[in-house]
């Protein structure tokens, strides 16, 4: 798959976020947003996953053929700390719907993946009762497992401790081969394994 931006940009009111953005992101490559807080790296990573629209150029997506942009969503999961769960739902029930529109890598059950989460003790309970650092091991489980070739992670160790932290390292390591990560942060850390990095302070 290939993500195409074409002299793209973003503003806000009279603020320009980015502007001139051409890039092209294709499958099996990792690349890393970086720039300061505050900068536009999130903006930019919603502008490549179709949740928000540019403000001017375009952004397409391709696969073995062209993609409608407001079909691109099935192709590429996201992570990101201000994203809502649905906090009533234990996390089995959860990644249960979450599996039913977007299944997840063959051969993992949502037991298996719940366990390889280190979340089994938590299994039944509601999510609304879980700590920062679990809800963000969930959002983790559900843009990881997801069996789509892009995606996406919005500072991804958010509310993770040093053990969490492994984990992702782990499970970037396992599971992001052959897919397209692009990685939203200014903690290294979180993106020293990407090959290509991009300094959104460059397209401003």
């Amino acid at each position: 798959m290939k993500i195409t931006l074409i002299d793209a940009g973003k503003r806000f009111n009279r603020e320009w976020i980015f502007r001139h953005f051409n890039y092209q992101f294709s499958t099996s490559h990792s690349y890393a947003i970086t720039g300061p807080n505050g900068s536009g790296k999130s903006t930019l990573l919603q502008c490549i996953a179709g949740s928000t629209g540019v403000s001017e150029g375009a952004v397409g997506y391709a696969g073995s053929a062209e993609i409608a942009p407001d079909l691109a969503y099935r192709h590429l999961s996201l992570c990101a700390p201000y994203l809502d769960l649905v906090e009533e739902m234990t996390v089995t029930e959860f990644l249960d719907f979450h599996g039913s529109f977007k299944p997840f890598v063959p051969g993992l059950s949502v037991a298996g993946i719940i366990e390889r989460m280190g979340l089994e003790a938590a299994a039944g309970k509601q999510i609304r009762f879980y700590s920062s650092g679990m809800k963000q091991r969930v959002r983790l489980a559900q843009a990881l497992f997801s069996d789509v070739p892009v995606v996406l992670l919005d500072e991804p160790c958010t509310n993770l401790d040093a053990d969490g932290i492994g984990l992702y390292r782990q499970l970037m390591g396992e599971y992001g081969a052959g897919r397209m990560l692009i990685v939203s942060s200014n903690d290294l850390q979180e993106y020293d394994f990407c090959e290509e990095r991009i300094n959104i302070r460059d397209y401003k």
